[in-house]
C-alpha cells in the first residue's frame, strides 16, 4: 500500500513538472516585431488562438500533426488571452502535445494595440494564422484549417 501511494504522489509531481515544461512569453508592444524579425529569412507560421475558442482547441490537434510531420518548419503559438490564463493555456498546450513550440501570451491590458500591431485589418477572428515566407511575406487566415490545407501552405514555402 505504502509503495502505492509513493507511486501515485510522484506520478502526480511528475505530471505537474511535465504541464510547467510550456513556457508562454509575455507579448508586449513591440514583441510581433520581434517574432518576425527573430524568424527574418526563414518560413514560418504564427497561430493565434483562445483558452475561450473551441475553434482553436479543436485546431490545436491539427497543428500537432503538422509539427510531426515537418518538425523542422517553425510554428509560434500566440495566446490572446490575459497573462493570468497562462496556467489554463498551458495545460491546454501540454495536453495538445505543443509543449515544444513557441508560446507568447498577451501581457498588456490595451489588446485592441496590440492586435492592431500584429495587424490592422484583423478584427480578432479566432483562430487566425498567418502564414510567413523566408521573404518575410505574409498570409492571414481566420478559421480552422484542415491538415491537407497545412500541408499545401506549407509545401509551397518551404521549397
Amino acid at each position: 500500500m505504502r509503495f502505492l501511494t509513493i507511486l501515485l504522489f510522484s506520478l502526480t509531481i511528475l505530471n505537474q513538472v511535465h504541464a510547467e515544461s510550456v513556457t508562454l512569453k509575455p507579448f508586449n508592444s513591440g514583441s510581433y516585431a520581434q517574432i518576425v524579425n527573430s524568424n527574418a529569412g526563414k518560413p514560418f507560421l504564427l497561430s493565434i488562438w483562445s483558452v475561450t475558442c473551441p475553434s482553436c482547441i479543436k485546431d490545436m490537434e491539427v497543428l500537432h500533426a503538422v509539427h510531426k510531420t515537418h518538425p523542422e518548419f517553425k510554428i509560434v503559438m500566440l495566446s490572446t488571452d490575459d497573462i493570468a490564463e497562462t496556467p489554463t493555456a498551458q495545460q491546454i498546450l501540454e495536453k495538445n502535445q505543443l509543449a515544444d513550440m513557441e508560446h507568447w501570451i498577451y501581457a498588456e491590458e490595451n489588446t485592441q494595440k496590440l492586435q492592431f500591431e500584429i495587424d490592422p485589418k484583423w478584427y480578432g477572428e479566432l483562430p487566425r494564422s498567418y502564414f510567413f515566407d523566408k521573404a518575410g511575406q505574409r498570409d492571414g487566415v481566420s478559421g480552422v484549417l484542415s491538415e491537407k490545407d497545412y500541408e499545401a501552405r506549407i509545401g509551397k514555402m518551404v521549397k
